[in-house]
């Protein structure tokens, strides 16, 4: 049985994703962090972790994005999760006056939380806001979170599908010491840094054009090391092991001042 790691407390969208991408057939390890999440893998203690990476609604997880420049892992694989979050409680819509959750869904269900004038209290993961609710046992406090979390803690839900909007996915990433063999349809994540010089980010994406590699994904994240210096993360279709591929990465090398391949791995459908 597949042992994967996973933030947050049973019920997170990160372990019903999980149980998505490698079916019922699986051992979820919960973990108090992103980071707590990977190491287990690095350590032996999973064989695959998994790590949402960006929100159609809210964009990309920073967090987690910020630890895909230290893991030694490798990306396999990739799944998109439906989200579907849940307003629940102990009281009713009209008693509540205070809502917990993690930032993401919060962020994700803003205009149900100005509708009802909530103030907004950040937690660790949205499961987990569960777990505090229960423990308040207060009327005026309620969480979001989904309806399998819900269920787990035994609290009751006052109302569903509270998103913003209905097509809500995030993005997860799977991890692993093992690498992905090359599929028919495969995409590949990199981070790189170029040099704070007119046209060095131009020449490295022309170098993509130039073998017609189509890219999915490029963004922008700020250096921690180096003040207004950017790290950029793009994905694009192909494996690292295709020739092509492989020349475009040789000639980044080249012409970056650093790069990291995370992984090549099969590209996920959006259901």
């Amino acid at each position: 049985m597949k042992r994967v790691s996973f933030q947050g407390e049973r019920g997170a969208y990160s372990e019903a994703a999980s149980v998505s991408f490698f079916g019922d057939e699986v051992n979820t390890i919960p973990c108090s962090t992103f980071a707590d999440a990977l190491k287990n893998t690095e350590n032996g203690a999973s064989d695959y972790s998994v790590l949402p990476v960006e929100n159609s609604l809210e964009g990309s997880v920073g967090e987690s994005n910020d630890l895909l420049l230290s893991t030694k892992l490798n990306v396999v694989g990739e799944i998109y999760h439906r989200i579907h979050h849940c307003l629940i409680g102990t009281g009713s819509i009209g008693d509540i006056d205070t809502v917990y959750s993690h930032p993401q869904a919060l962020g994700q269900c803003r205009q149900f939380i100005q509708k009802n004038s909530l103030k907004t209290i950040p937690s660790y993961d949205t499961a987990g806001s569960v777990k505090i609710i229960k423990d308040l046992n207060k009327n005026s406090a309620a969480c979001i979170a989904s309806s399998n979390a819900a269920k787990i803690f035994d609290v009751p839900v006052i109302q569903e599908g509270v998103e913003d909007n209905t097509n809500n996915y995030t993005r997860f990433l799977i991890f692993s010491k093992e690498k992905s063999d090359e599929t028919e349809n495969s995409k590949t994540s990199i981070i790189f840094s170029v040099k704070h010089e007119s046209g060095a980010l131009y020449q490295i994406i022309n170098e993509f054009y130039q073998q017609k590699i189509n890219l999915t994904k490029i963004e922008s994240r700020p250096n921690k090391n180096t003040a207004w210096e950017y790290n950029f993360y793009v994905d694009f279709e192909g494996h690292q092991d295709d020739s092509a591929i492989k020349d475009v990465l040789q000639k980044l090398r080249d012409n970056t001042t650093f790069l990291k391949i995370l992984g090549s791995y099969p590209i996920a459908k959006l259901d």
